[in-house]
């Protein structure tokens, strides 16, 4: 039997409120089908809130998902970016050339910037990591081939010109847009507030579906920030949520317990897989906690969210990691 062909992606667009776009845009990611853009009328043109990953073809759906709603790549004003990830910042460099605006993300991107500054030895990392977690060598052979193919997802490099950091605020039509810090997908990862409309440019941090990610290794403990980071949104007069993947929704503080929830049940399969091991790399920890979802094409993004989960435990004292290689994990 034939297998069902993925259905063809385009840019899209369509008016979420007045004065505000949603660019629904492709993505070549597994399990992940596309990422939003938001415009927002600014005067005489646009801010570009996000861009999307450079692929082949990549811009034209962006410029597609423009032409929907009425809108040209060259009214863009200012592009903003609420976290240095490929699927939210790739295209940057290409829309900055093309309509001469300037780019507004957060200075801790470092954990995107340091791979395309050397991606040789960010390489390495990676494969020195994914060693030290008991992967064993032919499945980490088999995923730095399929890395070495793969672009770097980057029209070019990421050039800022201004700090987006608490204080700073974001001029449009639908009103004053204020910057709040949310780390804990990724270091660099904001939030952007209207409360007069009582909006909210969620990024990837609080999601229309539940789902979770960790940046690994850029600082200390990525889900203890996730956490203290929905504290943050918590707090914020939300009536519209608009994500970084997804429709937008209502229920902000529904879909906040529900990621605490998430993390909860996660932290509590790690500790009893764990326990039920005695001793285990995170590698073999991975079939025990996520399941069927364990495939070549997520693995890495799997191992990573449980090198996370293991870190914040450990520092909460719940459990310990043995000396020597490939690191072993049992409960304290």
């Amino acid at each position: 039997m034939r297998k069902p062909t993925r259905r063809t992606e385009t840019g899209r667009g369509e008016r979420v409120v007045p004065g505000v776009w949603r660019l629904r845009l492709p993505l070549p990611l597994p399990g992940v089908p596309h990422c939003n853009a938001w415009a927002l009328a600014a005067g005489d043109g646009i801010v570009l809130v996000d861009c999307g990953m450079d692929t082949p073809g990549s811009l034209r759906h962006l410029e597609r998902a423009l032409e929907r709603v009425g809108l040209e790549l060259e009214q863009v004003r200012l592009l903003v970016c609420t976290h240095a990830h490929i699927d939210h910042c790739g295209q940057a460099h290409a829309v900055q050339q093309r309509a001469g605006c300037e780019l507004w993300i957060h200075p801790r991107h470092e954990h995107l910037t340091a791979a395309l500054d050397d991606p040789d030895a960010a390489l390495a990392r990676r494969i020195e990591i994914a060693r030290q977690s008991g992967v064993p060598e032919a499945p980490l052979q088999a995923w730095v081939e399929r890395r070495r193919d793969q672009g770097s997802g980057m029209s070019g490099p990421l050039v800022a010109a201004r700090e987006l950091l608490p204080g700073v605020e974001l001029e449009t039509d639908a009103g004053v847009w204020s910057v709040y810090e949310t780390p804990g997908h990724a270091p660099s990862h904001v939030v952007l507030h209207q409360p007069e409309r009582r909006l909210l440019l969620s990024g990837d941090h609080v999601l229309g579906r539940i789902s979770l990610f960790f940046d690994h290794g850029w600082t200390p403990d990525p889900v203890g920030e996730f956490l203290a980071s929905l504290d943050v949104v918590e707090r914020l007069d939300v009536r519209l949520t608009l994500s970084g993947h997804g429709r937008p929704f209502t229920d902000l503080p529904g879909h906040v317990d529900g990621n605490r929830a998430l993390v909860r049940e996660r932290l509590d399969s790690v500790t009893g897989a764990v326990r039920a091991r005695g001793e285990a790399t995170a590698f073999e920890l991975l079939p025990d906690v996520y399941g069927e979802r364990m495939a070549p094409e997520t693995a890495a993004w799997l191992l990573t969210k449980m090198l996370c989960y293991l870190g914040h435990l450990e520092r909460l004292g719940a459990l310990v990691r043995a000396p020597g290689e490939p690191v072993r994990w049992s409960a304290a």
